[in-house]
């Protein structure tokens, strides 16, 4: 197993009005990060935010490509980024006590923190998939490259894990810094991860390490599959 050092690229905030940073994703344009009772999104390159919509937001956020999916206590709401519409929602594997959300195969992935798990969920029904059992607390998810990745947060201590996604044994870690916790956690597709910081407000853009070929870019892979 590979353990490394974290390095962060950028701070984000914080912004006003949103004490509290949980689930974050990137639609190849915006990241979007969810603060309790909005979901706002920033630019990246500006670090400006640029709009919010007023809907329940207390935990993971993904992105297919053309909605947003928002975990709302023991919901997972469809939302229209447009519009800001609640499109439809399907039940969360934790009734309430999940954590993480990403999209990839077509399908949802939603971590549960203390339960330690990552389940597979069909976004019709809510259906349970398949699960993945991690050693850690899980608070984000994300795929990447046919990577999957997910962020550990337990004490003053967090990390990055890549796991094997058919026995969860954990790959490689990438430490944060101590203080630097991690509530949200989404890739850009290319060569950073977006994490959400937890009560400090901010999200931080952590440095993928390099595999030594070359990726495409985040536009290409926007609202396709991240896993090869």
């Amino acid at each position: 197993m590979k353990r490394t050092a974290a390095e962060i690229l950028r701070e984000y905030g914080p912004f006003r009005g949103n004490d509290n940073v949980h689930g974050v994703t990137y639609d190849g344009q915006h990241v979007w990060f969810a603060s309790g009772d909005k979901l706002n999104a920033f630019d990246p390159a500006s670090g400006k935010l640029v709009r919010s919509i007023d809907v329940a937001a207390h935990a993971g956020t993904a992105f297919d490509g053309q909605h947003l999916f928002q975990i709302a206590e023991d919901r997972i709401q469809k939302i229209d980024p447009g519009t800001g519409q609640v499109l439809a929602s399907i039940p969360a594997p934790g009734a309430g006590a999940d954590s993480g959300l990403a999209w990839a195969e077509g399908t949802l992935w939603v971590g549960q923190y203390r339960d330690r798990k990552i389940h597979q969920v069909d976004p019709q029904s809510g259906a349970v998939l398949r699960t993945i059992e991690s050693n850690r607390f899980v608070t984000g998810v994300t795929w990447v490259d046919g990577e999957l990745w997910h962020a550990t947060w337990e004490g003053d201590e967090s990390e990055l894990r890549r796991i094997d996604p058919r026995t969860g044994e954990v790959l490689e870690r990438l430490e944060m810094p101590p203080g630097a916790d991690v509530s949200g956690l989404e890739s850009d597709g290319g060569d950073q991860f977006f994490c959400g910081g937890a009560n400090s407000g901010k999200v931080r853009a952590v440095r993928r390490p390099n595999r030594g070929a070359p990726t495409r870019s985040s536009s290409e892979k926007r609202g396709t599959s991240k896993r090869k």
